[in-house]
Order: structure tokens, then sequence, then C-alpha cells
């Protein structure tokens, strides 16, 4: 797609319209999940649909590391302009949930270096980071996984899952369910893995959703793709 420059659109405008947007109910929503910042997220897509798509804006942006600023940045950029190590940079800025999961699923996962990250991000010391390898890595279990070792992914979530930090956790637990589901040669020690560890078996679910417990949500998933 060719980039889009809208002329005399500056940082200070757009951030002077962010703040227009900042809402307190907003904010105290947000913050409960770890984001700290007050704009609706449907306004801050209509104002990205109003900006297009501005390569150079977005960087600006994210420069201001103002977390709202940031996520408009991600909808606004072009993810397949952006180098390997800038990608890494930005993943470590990332410091709240919603600017890291944007980040790796808007940009990350469309950009060339995706797989050359998600193998150094995987093995990153930092839990966040790793979770962003992971995330990764499920997407490839879902969608490439040819030359992946599913086995070898299942050890390491069998040893590591149950005393990994919660984002860590989180991201290695969805890899687990999306072995489970997709393939079925390894469907049953997915489930066992779930079953003993029993990582997020407590989690609070609401009604008609999914629980994140492996073993529920292999089960789950898969009988939907049975009666389709």
């Amino acid at each position: 797609m060719a980039e889009t420059t809208q002329t005399g659109t500056t940082v200070a405008d757009v951030m002077a319209e962010l703040g227009e947007l900042e809402d307190p109910k907003s904010r105290a929503v947000n913050e409960k999940h770890g984001d700290d910042h007050g704009v609706n997220l449907s306004k801050l897509r209509a104002l990205a649909k109003r900006l297009k798509t501005q390569q150079e804006l977005a960087r600006a942006l994210w420069e201001t590391d103002d977390t709202a600023a940031k996520l408009l940045a991600i909808l606004i950029c072009r993810p397949k302009a952006f180098e390997r190590d800038e990608l890494d940079t930005m993943l470590r800025q990332a410091r709240t949930p919603k600017v890291h999961d944007w980040l790796v699923n808007y940009v990350v996962k469309k950009n060339p270096h995706a797989e050359e990250l998600r193998v150094a991000w995987s093995a990153d010391p930092d839990p966040v980071v790793a979770s962003a390898g992971w995330a990764l890595t499920t997407e490839r279990v879902a969608k490439k996984p040819d030359g992946l070792d599913l086995a070898g992914l299942l050890d390491i979530i069998e040893a590591e899952m149950k005393d990994a930090p919660d984002r860590l956790q989180w991201a290695m637990n969805h890899c687990l369910a999306q072995i489970g589901i997709e393939h079925a040669e390894h469907r049953a020690r997915a489930i066992d893995i779930g079953e003993r560890l029993g990582v997020l078996e407590d989690y609070p679910t609401p009604p008609n959703c999914t629980s994140p417990f492996a073993p529920i949500w292999i089960t789950e998933m898969v009988r939907r793709q049975h009666d389709k």
C-alpha cells in the first residue's frame, strides 16, 4: 500500500487530540489491565483511520513514550518498514500489555524479520520479551508448523510453564493449547501437561467464554471444529 502523507499533521497536533480524547472512565478500566492511558480504543482507531498510514509520524509518536501515542503509532505505521533491531528496541520499550500485544500482532507478525525475532526473543532472559517469542511461536504452530519441533516445545512448556512469570506463563499456555488444538498427534500429551500443571485452572471465565485452562480450551475448540 502506498504511504499516505497528511500534510501539516504534527506530533503536537496529534498529542493535543489524544489529550482531548482522554476519559477518566476509560483510564480506570485500562489501568486495571496495566495500561496507563485514558483513550477509548474505538476512538483511537477512528483517529488512526483518519490519519491513514504515516510511517514517519508513527515513529515520532512512538518516541513520545506516551502509551496512547504508541498505540496510535502502531495503527498508522507500515509494519514491513521496520528493521530487525528497531523492532527489538521497540518491544523492549513496550512495557504496557496493550502496546506489547499490538506491536507483536499488528507489526512484528507482518514484518519480514518475524521468524528471526521469534527465535531470539524466545531465548531472551527478560520474561516479557520471551513472551513475545512464544506469541510468535503460537502463530507458527497454527499457520506454519513445518520445521517446528512440537515435541520439544512441549518439553519446555512442561518444565518451565508452572513457575514462569505471568505474561510468559500466559504465552506458553496459549502455545500449549494451540499445539493440542491443531495437532492431533500431540493432543493427548498437551492435555495431560495442562492437567498436571494446573496453570490457569481457576482463572475466572465469564459465561459464554472458553476457559484459558488448556485441557478445557483444547477440548472445546476441537469440538467446535468437528461440529462445523
